[in-house]
């Protein structure tokens, strides 16, 4: 195998341009860069700054950036989802997307003519127009999407898709007798958009180039999810394999301390000896909670009294009166952009209250932080009542009661000893236990394949 200080293998990496999907591949760039590969990672101008600040300590990784397109329906210089007004135009900027297809090619053409061709292309599932760039040059494409197996296997389950789910009730159970799990998945916990047909040629489209795949990277590991990896694999073609390599967080360990505000907070429970007394309450980029919810959580965490550090991303809500005066000793809202990572590893962190993202859960358990969870995104199940209506808003005091529970009851000692057990498999995984063997397995895949 190559050495670090002469890369001889070169693997690029196209991600999708939301921050979800683009941090998790950094980390398998940062990965394959330490094991002596050479890397290429593909961006548009005003995504490079943060790709960058992230990679620049790695000499084998280079970016390659390409003009994202303009597009009537896009506000200017919206290059990321996180800048879209309205999660509306998603669409939108998928299908805009497309447009880069030609300077891609003209970056792999550049790459092969200069002699140093990739032998792999890592791209994210919504660019599923890179398959076809890829055959083009005769390069295998590997998939990477922002979920871990299971969820995968539920969203490419036949069971979806017969006839009868259409006839079922929000509280009706789907059938999914090929798989075997624990829990029933009734109608109503499934994303509308994997059963009522929108954007049908864009899913189709995207589906299609997904299983045609040369292979599939999961950010997981087969130590809690090994069980669902065959299901899986069944749904590509050509024999394509699953990599589960994750979690991809723990290749890029943090070498340096940061110096934020918020960390310096956090600092002061530490000295006081008040280790894993603050809960972290976060939702992510993507959700969007309506101005009456942001006053219960704020309210529920005032009641709960246990110190807080809050990440807010509203543009429109603002605290309720009094309340920023009252929390203020033992609560810090941030409403700027937060290394979430530094945030999960710092020993005064005892709970996360999230919305559970695949990459939030995944930061978590690796650092051996319980989740308080609330699901909002993708295939989570959704707070409903008993009449299978969806809970539009979370009372304060349910709010208050499971913060409670979570960092001082006997449900929550109980979730914390699971979930640095959990904590212990995930840096096993990497250090040497299946992550570790997968990501070398693919490795001598590739490269035997191009000698």
């Amino acid at each position: 195998m190559a050495t670090a200080q002469s890369p001889v293998h070169h693997v690029v990496i196209f991600p999708h341009m939301a921050q979800g999907h683009t941090i998790p591949l950094l980390d398998i760039s940062k990965a394959l860069s330490n094991r002596g590969l050479k890397v290429t990672i593909i961006t548009t101008p005003s995504n490079a700054p943060f790709i960058s600040s992230r990679t620049n300590k790695h000499p084998n990784i280079t970016l390659s950036i390409i003009p994202f397109p303009k597009v009537p329906d896009l506000p200017q210089g919206c290059e990321n989802t996180a800048d879209l007004p309205s999660m509306a135009l998603f669409t939108t900027f998928i299908e805009a997307t497309k447009k880069m297809k030609q300077p891609f090619e003209d970056v792999l053409r550049n790459m092969i003519d200069d002699g140093c061709p990739p032998i792999c292309v890592i791209s994210d599932f919504f660019l599923g127009w890179t398959l076809e760039s890829c055959h083009l040059f005769d390069i295998p494409r590997i998939v990477s999407h922002g979920m871990g197996v299971f969820a995968m296997v539920i969203c490419k389950s036949p069971s979806l898709h017969v006839p009868s789910v259409k006839d079922l009730s929000l509280l009706d159970p789907i059938d999914f007798s090929e798989l075997k799990f624990p829990f029933t998945l009734n109608k109503g916990d499934i994303p509308v958009v994997l059963l009522n047909g929108d954007n049908v040629r864009l899913v189709m489209e995207l589906a299609e180039a997904d299983v045609n795949s040369w292979g599939v990277i999961v950010n997981s590991f087969e130590e809690i999810e090994g069980e669902y990896v065959g299901a899986l694999e069944s749904n590509y073609f050509n024999e394509a394999k699953s990599y589960c390599v994750g979690p991809l967080l723990l290749y890029d360990q943090l070498d340096q301390e940061l110096d934020a505000s918020y960390i310096k907070w956090l600092d002061k429970y530490v000295e006081s000896n008040e280790s894993g007394s603050v809960i972290y309450v976060s939702f992510g980029t993507q959700t969007h909670l309506s101005n009456d919810q942001m006053d219960e959580i704020a309210f529920g965490l005032e009641m709960a009294g246990h110190p807080f550090i809050w990440v807010v991303r509203s543009k429109t809500w603002a605290p309720p009166d009094g309340w920023t005066k009252r929390v203020k000793e033992e609560g810090l809202v941030v409403y700027d952009w937060v290394e979430q990572r530094s945030i999960l590893a710092h020993p005064s962190i005892g709970g996360f209250l999230s919305h559970c993202g695949w990459n939030s859960v995944l930061e978590s358990l690796a650092n051996g932080v319980p989740l308080l969870t609330w699901p909002m995104l993708g295939l989570v199940i959704p707070q409903r009542d008993v009449g299978g209506e969806k809970i539009m808003t979370v009372d304060r005091v349910v709010i208050c009661e499971r913060v409670k529970e979570l960092m001082g009851g006997a449900k929550g000692r109980k979730v914390k000893e699971r979930a640095q057990e959990l904590g212990r498999l995930a840096r096993h995984a990497v250090e040497k236990g299946g992550s570790h063997k997968k990501l070398d397995e693919l490795i001598e895949r590739l490269t035997n394949k191009n000698m």
